[in-house]
């Protein structure tokens, strides 16, 4: 398996010639599709249970939902201890400070913007945090794209408005 989550996979046919190597989905795109799965959940449970409920109250209990969990996937992972490598580490802390921050904040306009909001309106306006993301790594992380990543940012932009639009 290489660095990047890839493998590849020999085929054979029932005579056992060879058919061909087939590259399997890198770890990085199983865990981005679960992860893009998961996210439209938290929209459509969102808007459901947003009903009659303060937006920012719903927020703070899934904050705590979520972080009672983790706290128990690093336990069962047996990492628990790495907690204070992170904390001795300020520049690593500061950064996740600031992480956890803008994320608190997301989820507040996220709920606020779901309450007010059609999950298929401000779904697609939300993931024009893709556009931004790749936007500050390049400014920021000094990321390069290509022509054509370049035209697909620009496309998720375009669908995203698209979308939205009533």
């Amino acid at each position: 398996m290489s660095g990047s989550g890839e493998r590849s996979i020999v085929r054979l046919n029932e005579n056992g010639i060879l058919l061909g190597v087939m590259k399997t989905l890198s770890m990085w795109l199983i865990f981005a599709l679960l992860s893009a799965v998961m996210a439209a959940l938290v929209a459509i449970f969102g808007k459901i249970g947003l009903s009659g409920i303060d937006a920012n109250t719903a927020t703070a209990v899934r904050a705590v939902i979520m972080a009672l969990f983790l706290v128990l996937v690093v336990v069962f992972e047996g990492k628990i201890s790495q907690v204070s490598t992170i904390l001795a580490n300020k520049k690593a802390l500061t950064f996740i400070i600031a992480s956890g921050l803008a994320g608190a904040l997301s989820w507040l306009f996220y709920f606020l913007a779901l309450k007010y909001g059609k999950v298929s309106q401000v779904g697609p306006i939300d993931k024009l945090s893709v556009v931004i993301a790749v936007i500050l790594a390049v400014i920021f992380l000094g990321e390069k794209i290509s022509l054509i990543n370049a035209i697909g940012v620009f496309l998720i932009a375009a669908g995203a408005l698209l979308v939205a639009v009533k």
